[in-house]
C-alpha cells in the first residue's frame, strides 16, 4: 500500500536517490536536511516511515531518534513516537548502531545504500506500522464496547472511585442489581491498573456446576477424575499477571470457597488431583447481585472470604436512579447496533425518547440494550419511533403508568401485585416477565407458586428443569 516516507539527510544527492527508489514503489516522499526541518514536516504531515541519517551536519540524528521515541501522551507527540525509524550512515560506529537499536530504531543501514536493501527494509518497516495500526484500532474498538457512559453525579462519583482504586492492587467487590454493568466496572479497573497488559479472565460462578468449579478455577491433573484425559490449567493460573473477575460470587459453591480463600491469603493453590503447590499473582475483582452480608448471617457464604473480597466496595445504582443518562446510552447503543447492521439511522424521535426515558427499566442497562437492538432491527433507515419499541413500553412507559396500588399495602403484597401486573402486561409470558423484573425464571416460578396459596411443593409439582410448576393465575383489577 502507498505510504508517506520522510527522508532526513543533509546530503541532497542521498535524498534524491532515496526519493527515486521510494517513489518507484508508489510512496509519497518528504525531505528534510536538518532536525528543524524534520520537526516542521512532522507537525504538518502524517508520516508512516522515517529514514534518518546519523550525521546531520552539526546535528546528531540519534538525538532526534531519542526525542521521537521519548515523546508520549499528547497529540502529535504520541503519534510520531510510533513511527518506525530506519537509521542510515556512512561513518557510524558499532556504538552508534547499538545506541540506535536500544532507542527503538527499526533497522540500521550503511552507505553506500543498496537499492534492494532499501526497498526490502522500507516494506518490512511499513508492514510493522500497518500491524501496529490494526492492533491500535482493535484495542480502541474493544475499549469502546466497555466504555462507561453517563454524566450524572452518580456516574461521576463512580469514575472517581475507579480512578482511586484501579492503580492499586486492592481487591474490589462490585454489587448491584442484575444488568447494571458490573462487568464494565471490572474491566475499567483492569484497564487502568498496573496489570492492564496482563489477561482479563472472567468467571461466571453461577454457570459452573458445583462438581466442576474447583477444576475450572484451579485446574486438574491427568487422571484426576473420570474424563480428565489431559492436564488442564485453571483460570487462576491463566489470570497470572492480570485480573480475574469472579462474577456472581454469591452463587459459588461452598466447597470451592475455602480454596478461593487460600488463594487470596497466600497466592497458592493445588490442581485437582495434584500434589504440587502452584502460585498465581493476579488481581481479584468480584461481583454479585446478592446480599452477601445476609448470606454470611445465614451461613451460606464464608465470613472470612467476604472480608477478604470486600476491601473496596463499589455499589452500582439501578438505571431508574440516573434517568438523565438514558439519552446518552440510547445513542451509544443505536450507533453500535446500526453500525453492526450496516444501517445509517437518523436517531430517535422525541416521542420514542420520552417513552424510553419514562420507563422504569427493571432489567436496567441490559434490558435497555436488548430493547434498542430489537428496535434497530425493526427500524429501516429513518428514526426509531414508539412503534419500534416493545408494546409494554410504548403503551405507557414507567411502572406508575400500569401499577396503581392503594396506599398502606404490606411490602410483600406490593411485590406480589407488581409481579402479577408485569405478568399480565406481558401476556403471561414468564420468560419475558423474569427478564423485565431482573430475576431468574426459577425465582419467578417459585414466587408465583407461593402466591397461589397452595401447600408445600410436592415432587410431582417440579418440572424437568427443577422449577416449581405454578397454577394458572387470573389477574384482575390491575393496570
Amino acid at each position: 500500500m502507498p505510504s508517506t516516507v520522510l527522508i532526513v539527510d543533509d546530503e541532497k544527492n542521498i535524498r534524491r536517490t532515496l526519493r527515486m527508489v521510494l517513489e518507484s514503489e508508489g510512496h509519497a516522499v518528504h525531505e528534510a536536511g536538518s532536525i528543524a526541518e524534520a520537526e516542521t514536516v512532522l507537525q504538518h504531515e502524517s508520516v508512516d516511515l522515517i529514514l534518518l541519517d546519523v550525521k546531520l551536519g552539526d546535528d546528531n540524528g540519534i538525538e532526534l531518534l531519542r526525542t521521537l521515541k521519548a515523546r508520549g501522551e499528547d497529540g502529535m507527540s504520541s503519534r510520531v513516537s510510533e513511527i518506525p525509524v530506519v537509521m542510515i550512515s556512512g561513518h557510524a560506529t558499532i556504538e552508534d548502531a547499538v545506541a540506535a537499536t536500544r532507542l527503538g530504531a527499526f533497522d540500521f543501514m550503511e552507505k553506500p545504500l543498496d537499492r534492494n536493501r532499501v526497498m526490502v527494509t522500507a516494506r518490512n518497516a511499513l508492514e510493522r506500522r500497518r500491524m501496529w495500526r490494526e492492533v491500535h484500532d482493535l484495542r480502541r474498538a474493544v475499549d469502546a464496547r466497555w466504555e462507561l457512559l453517563g454524566g450524572t453525579p452518580i456516574m461521576l462519583d463512580l469514575r472517581r472511585q475507579i480512578a482511586k482504586v484501579a492503580p492499586t492492587r486492592s481487591r474490589v467487590l462490585v454489587t448491584g442489581d442484575s444488568g447494571t454493568g458490573k462487568e464494565l466496572i471490572a474491566r475499567a479497573i483492569h484497564r487502568n491498573s498496573s496489570v492492564s497488559a496482563g489477561p482479563f479472565v472472567k468467571v461466571n460462578c453461577a454457570a459452573i456446576p458445583p462438581e466442576l468449579i474447583e477444576s475450572e478455577l484451579f485446574g486438574h491433573e491427568r487422571g484426576a477424575f473420570t474424563g480428565a484425559i489431559a492436564k488442564k490449567r485453571g483460570l487462576f493460573e491463566v489470570a497470572d499477571g492480570g485480573t480475574i473477575f469472579l462474577d456472581e460470587i454469591g452463587d459459588m459453591a461452598q466447597s470451592a470457597q475455602a480454596k478461593v480463600l487460600r488463594v487470596l491469603q497466600t497466592g497458592e493453590f493445588t490442581r485437582v488431583g495434584g500434589e504440587k503447590s502452584l502460585r498465581t499473582d493476579c488481581r481479584v475483582v468480584a461481583a454479585t447481585n446478592r446480599d452477601l452480608e445476609q448470606m454470611v448471617k445465614d451461613g451460606q457464604f464464608r465470613e472470612d472470604l467476604y472480608f477478604r473480597l470486600n476491601v473496596f466496595h463499589i455499589n452500582l445504582a439501578p438505571l431508574k436512579e440516573r434517568r438523565e443518562d438514558i439519552p446518552v446510552l440510547v445513542q451509544h447503543f443505536i450507533d453500535r447496533f446500526g453500525r453492526d447492521a450496516g444501517k445509517k439511522l437518523r436517531g430517535v424521535s422525541s416521542q420514542a425518547m420520552k417513552v424510553l426515558s419514562d420507563y422504569a427499566w427493571p432489567g436496567n442497562i441490559r434490558e435497555l440494550r436488548n430493547t434498542l437492538e430489537r428496535a434497530v432491527i425493526l427500524c429501516g433507515t429513518g428514526a426509531i419511533d414508539p412503534e419500534h419499541l416493545p408494546s409494554e413500553l410504548a403503551a405507557g412507559g414507567g411502572e406508575s403508568a400500569y401499577l396503581k396500588l392503594p396506599y398502606g399495602l404490606p411490602l410483600r403484597e406490593i411485590e406480589k401485585e407488581y409481579i402479577l401486573a408485569t405478568l399480565s402486561r406481558l401476556q403471561n409470558n414468564k420468560a419475558r416477565t423474569a427478564q423485565a423484573l431482573g430475576i431468574s425464571e426459577k425465582t419467578l416460578y417459585n414466587k408465583l407458586y407461593r402466591y397461589s396459596g397452595r401447600g408445600p411443593r410436592r415432587e410431582d409439582e417440579i418440572d424437568e428443569g427443577g422449577h416449581a410448576i405454578p397454577p394458572e393465575i387470573k389477574v384482575t383489577g390491575i393496570g
